[in-house]
C-alpha cells in the first residue's frame, strides 16, 4: 500500500512507496528526539528527502535495497537540468548522506548507497556586511527616532538593533529571550541556540543601555497577560516575532543612507567582522556566535582580508 506523499510545492504530487515511508517517519523521530534539532531544520530535511524518494519511485526504485550511487547521482543531476543553485545541490547531496548512513548505521541497509555521493563544489561567496562607520549611523539615526517620541515600539527597536549588532546573536535566538537570560551585573546575555545548545554572550555598554531602557518603561506599555517572560514583545503584547525583528533591520538600513539591504543576519555578520578587525582572534568569535566548526566561522577571515586587499590596491602606488 502506497502512502500519499506530501508537500506541494516543493515536490510533485504523486506517491510514495511504503518502505521509504515508513523509514522516513523514524528519520524524521531521530533528528527530533536524539538529535534535538528545531523542527524547521527537521522540515527542510523532510523536504530533500521527499524530493530524492520521488525521483528514485520514477526510477521504477521501490526498496532502499535498490537504490545505489547511480541513482543518487541521476537524482543531482536532474536539479542540476532543473536549474537549481549549486549550494541546493550541497545540502541535497548532504541530506541524502546523513540519511543512507542512519539507514545503515540503524540496520535498515547492508550498505550505504550514499558514502562516496560527491556535491558540486560552491563558489565561496562574501557575505555582504556593514562597515563601521554605516552601523553606527544606523543606531544613531533608530536612537534619534525613539528620542523624537516614538512610543514604545521606537524603543523596542533600538534595543533590538544594539542587541542584534552587539552580540551577533541569531533572531531565533533574539525572539527567544526571556527577561531572566539577562545578567546586567556581568553584562551578558544567556541564549539558546541550535539544537537547544546554551551559550553566554557579552553585550556592549550601548546595547544594555537599550535594553535596559525598553525593559524599564517600554515593555510595561505593550505587555499584557500573554506576554510571559518574553523579553521582547510584538504590538499586541506576545513574545516578538522573527517576521517583525526583520522588518525592523530592514526598515533601518533602508533609512540609513550607504547602508545594504540586510536582514538581522548581516548585523550578524558585520559584529564578526568588526571583532576580527578589531583584533579577536577566531576562536572567540566563534564562542560568541555559537558555531559548532571553527570552519564556519573562518568566512569572516576571508570577508577582512578582502577588505585589507581593497584598502592596499586602492592606497598603495605599486599595487
Amino acid at each position: 500500500m502506497r502512502a500519499p506523499l506530501f508537500e506541494s510545492g516543493h515536490v510533485a504530487e504523486g506517491e510514495l512507496p511504503a518502505q521509504f515511508e515508513e523509514l522516513l517517519g523514524g528519520y524524521l523521530r531521530h533528528l527530533r528526539g536524539e538529535r534535538n534539532l528545531a523542527e524547521h531544520t527537521v522540515r527542510a530535511y523532510r523536504t530533500d528527502l521527499l524530493n530524492l524518494f520521488v525521483h528514485l519511485d520514477r526510477l521504477g526504485i521501490a526498496s532502499v535495497a535498490e537504490v545505489d550511487l547511480k541513482a543518487l547521482r541521476s537524482w543531482l543531476a536532474k536539479q542540476h537540468t532543473l536549474g537549481h543553485a549549486r549550494t541546493t545541490l550541497q545540502r541535497r547531496a548532504a541530506a541524502a548522506r546523513v540519511f543512507f548512513s542512519w539507514a545503515h548505521e540503524s540496520g535498515h541497509m547492508i550498505t550505504d548507497p550514499a558514502a562516496n555521493l560527491r556535491s558540486p563544489k560552491t563558489v565561496r561567496v562574501l557575505p555582504p556586511t556593514l562597515d563601521r562607520t554605516t552601523a553606527s549611523r544606523m543606531l544613531d539615526e533608530a536612537i534619534a527616532t525613539a528620542r523624537e517620541g516614538g512610543g514604545p515600539v521606537a524603543a523596542r527597536d533600538v534595543a533590538v538593533l544594539e542587541l542584534l549588532y552587539s552580540s551577533g546573536i541569531r533572531v531565533s535566538e533574539l525572539c527567544g529571550l526571556d527577561l531572566n537570560d539577562l545578567d546586567r551585573e556581568r553584562q551578558v546575555i544567556r541564549v539558546f541556540g541550535k539544537g537547544s545548545k546554551e551559550r553566554t554572550v557579552p553585550v556592549g555598554a550601548p546595547a544594555l543601555r537599550a535594553v535596559e531602557a525598553w525593559l524599564a518603561k517600554a515593555r510595561t506599555q505593550l505587555r499584557t497577560d500573554q506576554s510571559g517572560q518574553a523579553m521582547f514583545l510584538g504590538e499586541r503584547g506576545r513574545r516578538i516575532d522573527p517576521r517583525v525583528v526583520r522588518r525592523i533591520v530592514h526598515r533601518s538600513l533602508r533609512m540609513t543612507e550607504g547602508a545594504p539591504d540586510l536582514g538581522p543576519h548581516g548585523l550578524r555578520h558585520a559584529m564578526a567582522t568588526h571583532l576580527l578587525e578589531g583584533g579577536a582572534d577566531l576562536r572567540s568569535v566563534q564562542e560568541i556566535l555559537g558555531h559548532a566548526s571553527l570552519a564556519t566561522t573562518q568566512i569572516y577571515t576571508h570577508v577582512t582580508n578582502e577588505r585589507l586587499r581593497s584598502a592596499f590596491e586602492q592606497a598603495h602606488p605599486r599595487a
